[in-house]
């Protein structure tokens, strides 16, 4: 193919890359400037991830769009492109973590199945509405956790970090609080430090386990207008407080979370499990791999996933390192951790 005078150089070398086998070409024109310009990204990072993910060729000129690689990838990355664009169509916006989903899940439907871009139009994947903005799963663990969230009293999410089972798990919470479905949200963490001594902390008891609480922080103030926040923190509606504290209360008409769970005791997650009460959910979160509890002591959240395996109206939902979407270099990490095989990284120009 001849390669066009006004190709710049990294797109010549990128061309390379897939010389060595037989090269197919797509083209794909999109009719909407505001979708086309979110499909893209900011600087071009949308497609970028595309080409390092799916080993094509990307070049992009206003609303047209060109692959270039193998016949299998090019189709991929269409299939890929294509969903985005209806995502954007209907107003989503389209992040890493959106487009590394859509890869995945692409990738894991294969070519067995004729695409048809209409079907894109709706997400298969099930949505948290928030009034902030709504909440996609963006892999199929995570489709099956929020789902699992909606229907359980009980659920267990289980897996590496960078996972989205906190994140998530604040979104229902947010939700249903929202809906008046409960009164409260209860948030909670064993205050844990991890692997480190961090001493005397100065000032009240807030001001002492904030630090611990902080990542629920995070979540609450990302889901939800900053104000509400605030205002059902000072009336108790939102409650941020360690495992210690929630010894001897039964907690009714709430939507409760317990983080980190993989740092409790048995005694504190025997304890923990006990206080649900009538007309609330229950949501605990924890990575097994990540126990900073004294040699010798069992994880709670290890002891309790095997008791509870199978008991009606309690969900297990296990992740894995593929599930990982807060970073490309995250999930290479956790794989590493894990010991898993790794799939040679592509060149780069």
């Amino acid at each position: 193919m001849a390669k066009s005078a006004s190709d710049s150089p990294s797109l010549a070398a990128r061309k390379l890359e897939v010389q060595s086998q037989p090269e197919t070409q797509v083209v794909i024109d999109f009719d909407d400037n505001r979708a086309a310009s979110a499909l893209v990204g900011p600087y071009g990072q949308n497609l970028a991830l595309v080409e390092r993910r799916l080993n094509v060729v990307v070049d992009s000129r206003g609303n047209h769009i060109t692959l270039t690689g193998t016949r299998e990838a090019t189709d991929a990355a269409r299939r890929v492109l294509e969903t985005l664009y209806a995502q954007a169509v209907q107003g989503q916006d389209l992040a890493p973590g959106d487009v590394e989903g859509v890869i995945r899940a692409t990738l894991a439907q294969g070519t067995l199945f004729p695409f048809d871009p209409k079907a894109a139009k709706t997400s298969t994947f099930e949505t948290i509405n928030l009034r902030k903005r709504p909440v996609r799963a963006r892999t199929a663990a995570q489709d099956t956790y929020i789902r699992a969230l909606k229907s359980s009293e009980l659920v267990f999410g289980i897996g590496p970090a960078g996972t989205g089972k906190t994140w998530l798990a604040v979104a229902q919470a947010a939700a249903l609080f929202e809906r008046k479905e409960v009164d409260r949200n209860i948030l909670s963490r064993p205050a844990v430090e991890a692997g480190e001594r961090l001493g005397f902390l100065p000032g009240d008891m807030r001001e002492k386990v904030d630090p611990y609480l902080r990542p629920i922080y995070d979540a609450l103030y990302d889901l939800m207008d900053s104000r509400i926040v605030e205002r059902a923190l000072q009336t108790g509606e939102i409650e941020i407080a360690p495992l210690a504290f929630m010894r001897g209360r039964t907690l009714t008409n709430a939507a409760i979370i317990l983080d980190e769970a993989q740092n409790t005791t048995s005694m504190q997650m025997k304890m923990f499990l006990t206080r649900l009460g009538e007309n609330s959910r229950m949501i605990i979160t924890g990575d097994p791999t990540q126990v900073d509890l004294p040699n010798g002591q069992t994880s709670g959240l290890a002891e309790a996933a095997r008791l509870l395996d199978g008991v009606q109206g309690i969900a297990q939902v296990k992740f894995s390192a593929e599930d990982v979407i807060r970073h490309e270099l995250v999930a290479r990490i956790v794989a590493a951790y894990e010991g898993l095989p790794q799939k040679p990284a592509t060149p780069k120009s």
